[in-house]
């Protein structure tokens, strides 16, 4: 069992087991007791994945997903951003980017994966689509495209209210969600939530600064190795955004076997590629997802 980091507490609970991610059972620690509800809102899922992604057992993942849940929760308590309009009446949009050179449809990789599975879970109601990571413009072209439910060619301001907008990446992805973030703030959308994997800044970027559109942030990220993830992020407006935590992973310690990657991913960037490839990272995305999702039933 990955050890936890200081922001954990210490309550065992099983975590989940994923077909197609294949996962293992997460031990996670909770911080109290006590049901938990996710806002009855719209949501718009845009998933930015990894660029040169690798995933870590960590010797301090101690997160559990029950912790991130209730963190998930208690924002959107505080912050319910939009109306109370049923998910199923806003459009759901997952988008991946994959980092680096990987291609969108290289199935090794953990995003790939994940997209794959949503795509099974939600066959309707959902539409997810991988991209590589230099066509952050598509992705925001197609963010306004479902943003404007009616159609009409813009995007009215009860449209920004009711989006829902879950930005994700690992590597150069996780700069690249808080860039688009970024960009669609100045367009007045909101964002729900960003997940950084190990978020390693591209040029003219800023991956560090949490834009105040941004409702909750969250950043997974391993030390070690030439390529390694961004250790702390924090909010450019903390009254607006709520950091859910910085969460470390030891792979030194608890390596992870990547035995589908290719060779020189495994020698030249091991730790980048184990917290990509790692069960136990993807488990607790996953679950942040879903809590997202949780009003609308697998079909």
């Amino acid at each position: 069992m990955a050890k936890c980091a200081k922001a954990c507490s210490h309550k065992h609970l099983p975590g989940l087991r994923r077909v197609g991610f294949k996962l293992q059972k997460v031990i996670s620690r909770s911080t109290s007791g006590g049901e938990w509800k996710t806002s009855k809102n719209g949501l718009f899922i845009v998933m930015i994945l990894p660029v040169v992604g690798y995933f870590s057992r960590s010797s301090v993942v101690g997160l559990s997903f029950v912790f991130l849940l209730q963190a998930a929760h208690a924002a959107d308590s505080a912050r319910s951003v939009g109306s109370t309009t049923p998910a199923s009446s806003t459009p759901i949009m997952i988008v991946g980017f994959v980092g680096g050179f990987v291609h969108r449809d290289d199935a090794v990789r953990s995003e790939v994966q994940l997209a794959v599975h949503l795509r099974q879970q939600y066959p309707a109601g959902v539409f997810v689509e991988v991209l590589d990571n230099h066509h952050r413009r598509k992705a925001r072209e197609d963010i306004r495209r479902f943003a404007d439910a009616d159609r009409d060619g813009t995007v009215s301001e009860e449209e920004k209210r009711k989006v829902r907008i879950i930005l994700y990446g690992h590597s150069w992805g996780g700069s690249e969600a808080v860039t688009l973030a970024r960009e669609l703030g100045r367009e007045g959308l909101p964002v729900l939530l960003t997940v950084q994997v190990d978020s390693v800044v591209k040029a003219g970027e800023n991956d560090t600064i949490i834009p105040e559109n941004v409702v909750q942030a969250v950043n997974f990220y391993q030390p070690d190795g030439f390529i390694h993830g961004r250790s702390q992020i924090r909010a450019a407006d903390p009254s607006r955004t709520q950091v859910i935590g910085n969460f470390r992973f030891d792979y030194k310690a608890s390596p992870v076997k990547c035995r589908n990657y290719p060779w020189y991913d495994r020698v030249f960037m091991k730790t980048h590629t184990e917290i990509e490839c790692d069960p136990k990272v993807w488990s607790q995305v996953e679950a942040l997802i879903q809590s997202k999702l949780s009003l609308m039933p697998p079909f």
